[in-house]
């Protein structure tokens, strides 16, 4: 059995470290006012949504071979569902 992660929590972790690594470069920029801040109490919600919007297109083009892994693995999984799925009727139907 391997002890290797998933596609899926894989992609997931590097997407996560991608944002935490996006909002800690805007929360600078917005500390030492090279990016305006948000108004009043919202200036945490507003370096979250710039770091959304900024991590979003890095990790399409950084994770792509990631994607690309997990779309993989979860084919699999898919097919071998449906193999099952398959298996399970033709055993109701002879029976």
């Amino acid at each position: 059995m391997s002890l290797q992660p998933s596609a899926t929590f894989r992609y997931s972790l590097m997407r996560l470290g991608i944002f935490a690594g996006s909002f800690l470069v805007i929360w600078a920029l917005v500390w030492f006012h090279l990016v305006p801040s948000g108004l009043g109490r919202s200036n945490l919600f507003w370096v979250a949504l710039l770091a959304l919007i900024v991590s979003a297109p890095l990790s399409w083009v950084l994770l792509r071979k990631q994607r690309e892994d997990m779309a993989v693995q979860v084919a699999g999984q898919v097919d071998r569902a449906k193999e099952r799925l398959a298996a399970n009727q033709s055993q109701e139907d002879g029976v």
